[in-house]
C-alpha cells in the first residue's frame, strides 16, 4: 500500500504555488515537486536497514527553480540535443534557442523543467500536466503533455503521455541523478554498471550523434555484463560517459525491456530500469564542478552520480536512419519507464 500526502513547497514568482508530493511505501520514499515534475528525493534502505537519500537535489524551491543540472526534472519538449538548434517539419525549417554550444539541449532557454506542472492524486501516486502553447521555445503545435508517477511497492513507474494540434518532435525524459551510497558521497567510482546494449551512438565533437549506429563489441562502452565504473572511465576519451545506448533498432515496436542494472556492492543497493523507450542516456555527471551546494549542503563534484535517462535517440528529428521522433495529431505519445530498488 502505498500513501500519498500533499503539501505546499512555495511559490514560484510569475507561476503560482508549488506542490510538493510524497509517496511512501514500505521501504521507498519518493518526493516529487510540480516544479519541473522533478523527483526531489528518493529514499531506499540497504542490506543492513538503513535509510539513504540515493538522488541528488536541493532542500529549497529557488534553486529548482534555476536547477541547471535538472536534477529529477522532466525534461522537454525535446530532451537531449538538436543539432544546430534546427529541424524540418512538412517542408517549413523551425530555429530554437542554443544553449549547449551550437546545439539545443533538453528544450531550449525555459523547457520543461522551468515550468510549473497541475498535479493531482491517483491510484499510489501523482499526476503532473502541462499544456505547451504553440511557439513555446519554437517548437510548433499545442501539445497537451502528462506525467504519472506510482509508486508500487520498491518499483517508481513513469507513465508518459502527449497529444498535439500540429506535428511536432517530442522526447520526454526524466533527469535524475543517483548515487546508490546516498546522495553528497563524492563519486561513483565504486558503482557496477550494466546496460543491456548491442550498440551504441558515437558523437562529434558537440556532442550530436554522427548517424552512425555502432557495436559496443571490443570498446569501453560494452557494458552488457558488470562493470565497475572507475576503472571504466579511465578508459574513455573524454570526460566520461554521456552517450545514447541504443536498446532496440530504429522501426521496432516499443515494447518494455529491462534495460540498466546498477549495484553498488558496499551498501546492496540495486537500481533497476526497464523502459518502452528505444534508448537510454548513460550519464556520469561529467559536468557537476562542486559548486552547487545540494542538500544538507552537500557538494556535487565531478562523477559524483550517474544518470539512466530512457528517451529516444538524440537528434532524432534530424536523423533519417533513427527512431521516428514527430507526434502528429490524433496520435499519442505513450512510454512507461520503471526504476525498481531492491538490495543484494
Amino acid at each position: 500500500m502505498t500513501a500519498v500526502t500533499r503539501e505546499e513547497f512555495g511559490t514560484a514568482p510569475g507561476l503560482g504555488n508549488v506542490l510538493k508530493w510524497t509517496l511512501q511505501s514500505q521501504d521507498v520514499t519518493v518526493v516529487i515537486i510540480s516544479s519541473g515534475c522533478a523527483i526531489t528525493s528518493i529514499t531506499v534502505p540497504d542490506r543492513e536497514g538503513n535509510i539513504a537519500d540515493i538522488a541528488l537535489g536541493f532542500d529549497d524551491l529557488e534553486s529548482y527553480l534555476t536547477n541547471p543540472p535538472h536534477f529529477g526534472a522532466v525534461v522537454g519538449r525535446v530532451a537531449n540535443r538538436i543539432a544546430k538548434g534546427r529541424f524540418v517539419v512538412d517542408g517549413r525549417e523551425y530555429k530554437l534557442a542554443i544553449n549547449n554550444g551550437p546545439n539545443s539541449l533538453h528544450g531550449g532557454l525555459k523547457g520543461f523543467d522551468r515550468v510549473l506542472w497541475d498535479s493531482e492524486p491517483v491510484d499510489s501516486g501523482v499526476k503532473l500536466s502541462y499544456c505547451s502553447s504553440d511557439g513555446e521555445e519554437g517548437f510548433p503545435g499545442n501539445l497537451k503533455v502528462s506525467v504519472t508517477y506510482r509508486l508500487e511497492k520498491n518499483t517508481l513507474i513513469m507513465e508518459c503521455s502527449a497529444q498535439t494540434d500540429q506535428t511536432t518532435p517530442i522526447n520526454l525524459a526524466n533527469h535524475s541523478y543517483f548515487n546508490l551510497a546516498g546522495h553528497g558521497t563524492p563519486d561513483i567510482y565504486d558503482h557496477e554498471v550494466t546496460i543491456s546494449a548491442e550498440s551504441y551512438l558515437p558523437v562529434d565533437g558537440t556532442m550530436i550523434p554522427t548517424g552512425e549506429i555502432k557495436s559496443v563489441e571490443n570498446s569501453p562502452f560494452d557494458l552488457r555484463t558488470p562493470v565497475l565504473t572507475g576503472p571504466r572511465l579511465k578508459e574513455l576519451p573524454g570526460p566520461g560517459f554521456d552517450h545514447n545506448f541504443c536498446l532496440c533498432s530504429p522501426g521496432e515496436p516499443n515494447v518494455e525491456r529491462k534495460c540498466a542494472r546498477v549495484v553498488h556492492p558496499g551498501t546492496g543497493r540495486v537500481l533497476e530500469v526497464s523502459t518502452t523507450q528505444p534508448g537510454l542516456q548513460f550519464y556520469t555527471s561529467n559536468f557537476l564542478d562542486g559548486t552547487l551546494r545540494g542538500k544538507g549542503g552537500a557538494s556535487y563534484p565531478k562523477h559524483s552520480a550517474f544518470c539512466l535517462e530512457t528517451q529516444n535517440w538524440p537528434d532524432a528529428v534530424n536523423q533519417p536512419g533513427f527512431p521516428e521522433a514527430l507526434l502528429r495529431p490524433g496520435e499519442e505519445y505513450k512510454h512507461t519507464t520503471r526504476f525498481t530498488f531492491t538490495v543484494v
